[in-house]
């Protein structure tokens, strides 16, 4: 017996041995491939991988090792935005249909890795993770060579078609974008647009509508030889809006009114064609033009497409202008409450000091902040002070009078510029301020953030300083003096400075 014993003993421990070789071969094989690889068990336990795994996955061994659980090693892929909590959950699911399956990973450097997982023996999985960044790139860089070239030969055909009008279209719209890029604002503009259509297109009729702040209608910018030119029309009302593109009518074609223009007899049995104006991929507007006549200025071969191309500078103008404006509205608010911001305020204060001079009157200047406001950020977060830091902003646009400007200097600092406003009228205004915001609800996340107050110092021009600085100085003492004296209070500066 015991003899047998050890002769099992032995071959056992050979088995054994056989065993780690064979795993130690495979381990090394596994370390020679490209690709990482993980070898999972029936119970989603790392039982094998391979030391490409951490180049690949951009991961460390404290991220995935041997005996670590899928479930941490998925939650840590998606904490790391590598894909969604919907692909997680759909993984896991497939895991267990043992199935074959695969999927991309974004990793946060941005490189792209494939996920390919194959059922093994037992109810495990092998998954290989392949570096596929530059394959994607160059499927994509194909796929826009090619969206490149359609464009470029679409280019071609429009400039093939309309040599014949060149030269005169050329110089018309030389002239209109001459205009056009030299314009300061969106009035200015739909005012070069009516003029110039109506001596570019001497045989037509039409207006420019753009879309209203809540996108519900079109509201008339421009117009010209039109006696009814409409105040507002639907966007529904007109074909090139619903299909997306131009929409030229035409009585002896197949083709349907628009809406917007049954009801106009000048346009009942005349030709028109309205093109959708596009700023930056969305639309803003329409360009509606009516056709007189033969249709046109006999200098050009198609005044339609002439109006197209019409359509696109404008198009091109209001884009212009508007990302104009959105960079200077940029520049000058702050980016978290909508005020304006401090570089805005110095010069305000001083155009304020100029009409002071100029009409004799006075104006007032508040300065107040949120009490206790770094205790409020420490205990409750700073997101929760930006909430409070934006419904003070919201209190002091609705509790101001219409011509007050309302700064964020930085921090929980603000200031309020009042102009043609004494000092009893600042410290009036400031009071009403103050006690809105003292009885504002601030709800964040679940509940209501405890009620924040202000102090404020209130400076008259004039009586209190004559320079920017100079009357920001006294007003941000009154605003000291209104801390020392317990807060959630408004204090006037006393005497002149």
């Amino acid at each position: 017996m015991n003899v047998q014993a050890s002769k099992a003993g032995k071959q056992s421990w050979m088995m054994d041995d056989q065993v780690d070789q064979s795993s130690e071969l495979a381990l090394q094989i596994m370390n020679i491939m490209e690709q990482g690889i993980i070898v999972w068990s029936a119970d989603g336990i790392c039982e094998l991988h391979n030391t490409r795994i951490y180049d690949v996955l951009e991961v460390t061994a404290s991220d995935i090792s041997i005996g670590s659980s899928r479930d941490a090693f998925l939650d840590m892929a998606v904490e790391r935005g590598e894909f969604g909590e919907g692909e997680r959950q759909k993984a896991l699911t497939t895991f267990k249909t043992l199935k074959p399956f695969s999927f991309d990973r974004q990793l946060p450097s941005g490189r792209v890795v494939s996920t390919n997982a194959r059922p093994a023996r037992g109810g495990g999985y092998v998954v290989t993770y392949t570096d596929v960044t530059e394959a994607r790139k160059v499927a994509r860089d194909l796929v826009e060579a090619i969206n490149e070239a359609d464009v470029a030969e679409k280019r071609m055909a429009d400039v093939v078609a309309l040599e014949r009008s060149r030269q005169r279209s050329a110089q018309m719209l030389g002239d209109l974008d001459e205009w056009l890029q030299s314009v300061k604002s969106l009035p200015e503009l739909f005012e070069i647009v009516s003029t110039f259509m109506e001596r570019l297109l001497p045989d037509t009729f039409g207006e420019l509508l753009v879309y209203s702040n809540s996108r519900d209608v079109l509201e008339a910018a421009c117009a010209w030889r039109m006696d009814h030119a409409h105040p507002h029309i639907a966007p529904d009302s007109c074909w090139a809006l619903r299909r997306g593109r131009s929409y030229a009518y035409a009585p002896e074609t197949l083709s349907f009114l628009c809406e917007h223009v049954k009801s106009d007899a000048q346009t009942d049995a005349s030709p028109y064609i309205c093109v959708p104006i596009i700023a930056h991929g969305d639309t803003v507007g329409l360009l509606h033009i009516g056709f007189s006549g033969q249709g046109g200025d006999d200098d050009l071969h198609d005044p339609k497409a002439f109006a197209v191309r019409c359509g696109e500078r404008i198009s091109m103008a209001i884009a212009n202008v508007k990302l104009r404006d959105e960079l200077h509205s940029q520049s000058i608010r702050d980016p978290l409450t909508g005020l304006y911001n401090r570089r805005y305020f110095m010069d305000a204060m001083r155009h304020a000091i100029g009409d002071a001079v100029s009409k004799q009157k006075p104006f007032s200047l508040i300065s107040f902040d949120a009490d206790k406001f770094k205790q409020f950020n420490d205990n409750h977060g700073h997101d929760a002070g930006d909430t409070v830091l934006q419904a003070i902003a919201e209190q002091a646009l609705a509790t101001m009078p219409p011509n007050a400007i309302c700064c964020r200097l930085g921090g929980e600092e603000f200031a309020i510029i009042l102009p043609d406003a004494n000092i009893e009228a600042g410290v009036s205004i400031a009071e009403r301020l103050k006690q809105a915001i003292c009885k504002t609800k601030v709800n964040y996340v679940h509940g209501v953030l405890p009620n924040v107050t202000v102090s404020a110092g209130v400076a008259q021009y004039g009586e209190h300083g004559t320079t920017p600085k100079g009357l920001l100085k006294q007003a941000d003492l009154a605003l000291y003096e209104a801390k020392a004296n317990g807060r959630n209070c408004v204090v006037a500066v006393r005497g002149a400075s």
